[in-house]
């Protein structure tokens, strides 16, 4: 299948499925869930949940369950990149007023239930994995969920955003940024690719190829997601560009420069792909990622 229109196909049907997980009800509460869902539908190319679906097709012969039975966990995934950037771009944080063309969470809803929606999210997200909890046997889905845990908490997610915090104003090495990236950025590719091979009962050497595989990804993604902060079109961007200079930001960009972080980018696109070597041509899809991230302008 053609990649572009996979992802057309992986972004409509996560939407649907975010629809049935994310209703929007009455009451007290009908604020946080307006504003859940202004942030989960505010666009984005859904990268993550789309990554999950095409290890699903990769590891097929072990599914226990028709693929669509599994949206649910692809959508949790989708919950939880969307709560990380209502939290990255508040005030404390990365101070940002715009996200995908719109005005932030917390600039629209006020920067106490920005926090709550992201808070609401990230805990929503696992009730939306237990769904599969009658389709796929307890220990896959056990080891999936962890896989997401660990990515979402102070070993993945969070301790990036920390050495992000941490790294403003510095000036650090090379390995210190890839240490950043790879768990602010990584940890969340990671996860949605391993929790994917973990469902699909995927063996040993395939986790170690995907597991190579998505953390060349997530590098690659961000060196070119840094290139796309200095040199792209705002308003395909959705975000106005020069943010991180203003920031104080260091990244892999500005310590190498654009050249050689570009060369850098490609090199860790193309040994993503080379850790599929043992995949057969259901992975062609995910061979196909590293090198339509690098080419997207927004």
């Amino acid at each position: 299948m053609e990649l572009r229109a996979f992802l057309r196909e992986a972004v409509a049907a996560t939407g649907a499925c975010l629809e049935q997980l994310l209703p929007t009800p009455a009451g007290l509460e009908a604020r946080l869930h307006e504003a859940m869902r202004y942030s989960v539908f505010a666009g984005g190319k859904r990268l993550r949940p789309a990554l999950f679906v095409a290890t699903l097709r990769a590891c097929a012969e072990g599914l226990e369950a028709a693929e669509s039975e599994y949206l649910p966990f692809a959508a949790a995934l989708e919950m939880i990149h969307s709560y990380s950037l209502i939290h990255d771009d508040l005030p404390a944080m990365d101070n940002d007023d715009t996200r995908r063309g719109c005005p932030t969470c917390h600039k629209a809803f006020g920067e106490a239930t920005a926090i709550l929606a992201g808070d609401a999210l990230l805990t929503q997200a696992f009730a939306a994995m237990l769904q599969l909890k009658k389709m796929v046997s307890p220990a896959r889905l056990l080891d999936a969920m962890e896989e997401v845990a660990i990515a979402a908490g102070p070993r993945g997610m969070v301790a990036g955003q920390m050495a992000d915090l941490a790294l403003e104003g510095q000036q650090p090495t090379l390995a210190q940024l890839q240490y950043m990236v790879q768990r602010k950025t990584g940890a969340l590719f990671t996860a949605a690719i391993l929790s994917a091979a973990h469902l699909a009962g995927a063996n040993q050497p395939q986790m170690r190829a995907l597991r190579d595989y998505s953390e060349h990804l997530g590098v690659s993604f961000q060196i070119a997601d840094d290139i796309l902060d200095i040199s792209g079109d705002p308003l395909k961007l959705g975000k106005p560009i020069g943010s991180d200079a203003k920031n104080n930001k260091a990244t892999i960009v500005s310590l190498l420069g654009p050249k050689e972080a570009g060369l850098l980018a490609r090199q860790t696109a193309g040994q993503a792909v080379a850790a599929l070597a043992a995949f057969d041509e259901r992975a062609d899809l995910l061979r196909g990622f590293p090198h339509m991230l690098l080419r997207r302008e927004n």
